[in-house]
């Protein structure tokens, strides 16, 4: 069986980590599987290179920015590979453009094209482990190009795709997929199975265990796939189907801790979405005849280019103080009665106040205070998802 595993950073976060990894990785080489491992950068490796650059420079160019930091994985996988090694395990590490991994031009953030393992195929034949750095590929120009943040996991998916693999492991410092996050809510509890879309719309509302490109593809190219924790043999949740099949309720409840409301007014909505590219993770977004109003993350890249776009857009406004807390599952299609619950519960003593409401098929999301995020998770947690109740 060839069966491509990935590794996050916490996994291989330390020499010692590194090494148990190989272990896991060796017993199943001697049960008979041929393996492909994608690894991240070690710990905290990519903070500590970003932090690098913006203390040579606050704006470092893009390309540069890829160049750097894709030395991190680079790391990881010669570590994993020697560490096979030392146990007479078979080895041989690769970067993304060795391994054929091919993108677009764009830096940071590229997606991939196409995957031509010309050098992988010949290494597995020869009964080795191949490693292979995550986050990163070549571009058609043949520039070194990275992945966005969890660029791995879309490596993984990618390699399953490309190579035909019978199995793909997403591993990470975490039991699987969670009903809700356990930091917040007591009562969270580990989903075994759920559906591709379902998936993909907890990690776009926010949910950290897999990268949003990463399942989007293995949706669109039937990929099933398992998430699990590197630190115990439990099997974690497997991803695959379609929420349709999986019957009606509701699956789980993530959310955004911190947001950014922001509001364009003044120009038509074609020049304010031409700005609006550089953004990511943006949701909610409503378009009127006054311009465009939208929801996006908190975080340093999209502070810096709203702070561009403020310079290009004087009718452009940001509000603070936001969090976003999304329900996921099936059942949704009666918005209004959904809508009516969700506020009813959160209208309990001391009321939750929702500023603004998005809903899709799969999915209803509020934006609350800032302040009132954990309590809302706790509270639509209990009502929707420990009830079984559908929405």
């Amino acid at each position: 069986m060839l069966v491509v595993q990935k590794y996050g950073g916490t996994s291989v976060g330390t020499p010692q980590r590194i090494l148990r990894v190989a272990d896991r990785i060796a017993q199943r080489r001697a049960a008979g599987d041929r393996i492909v491992a994608v690894v991240s950068a070690m710990g905290q490796s990519t903070d500590h290179l970003l932090s690098l650059a913006h203390r040579i420079t606050p704006r470092p160019s893009r390309r540069e920015m890829d160049m750097l930091l894709t030395t991190g994985e680079r790391i990881s996988m010669a570590l994993l590979s020697m560490a096979l090694e030392a146990r007479q395990v078979p080895a041989i590490s690769f970067t993304g453009s060795q391994s054929g991994i091919i993108t677009d031009t764009n830096h940071t953030r590229a997606r991939i094209l196409e995957i031509r393992p010309i050098r992988i195929l010949p290494e597995l034949e020869r009964d080795k482990v191949v490693i292979v750095a995550g986050f990163q590929g070549v571009s058609s120009d043949k520039e070194i190009t990275t992945l966005g943040r969890g660029g791995s996991d879309t490596t993984a998916v990618a390699l399953a795709v490309g190579l035909n693999a019978d199995r793909c492991e997403i591993y990470t410092d975490v039991p699987g997929v969670m009903s809700a996050d356990p930091r917040h809510v007591e009562n969270a509890r580990l989903l075994k199975r759920v559906s591709w879309d379902t998936m993909l719309e907890l990690a776009a509302s926010g949910a950290g265990v897999m990268h949003t490109r990463a399942v989007e593809l293995a949706g669109r190219r039937l990929v099933p796939f398992c998430v699990r924790s590197a630190f115990t043999k439990k099997e974690g949740t497997v991803v695959e189907g379609k929420a349709i099949e999986q019957g009606a309720g509701i699956a789980a409840v993530t959310g955004l801790p911190r947001v950014l409301e922001v509001t364009i007014r003044g120009i038509d909505a074609a020049t304010a979405a031409s700005g609006m590219k550089d953004l990511s993770g943006v949701r909610g977004l409503t378009a009127d005849s006054y311009g465009l109003k939208f929801f996006v993350p908190v975080d340093s890249e999209n502070e810096h280019v709203l702070e561009e776009m403020h310079g290009r857009m004087q009718g452009l406004a940001v509000e603070r103080g936001l969090a976003a807390v999304t329900m996921v599952g099936t059942g949704l299609l009666d918005v209004s009665r959904v809508v009516e619950e969700v506020l009813n519960v959160l209208a309990e003593s001391p009321a939750i106040p929702v500023q603004a409401l998005a809903s899709t098929t799969i999915a209803v999301t509020m934006y609350v205070p800032e302040a009132s995020y954990a309590e809302a998770l706790r509270r639509l947690h209990g009502a929707f998802v420990e009830s079984g109740r559908a929405g």
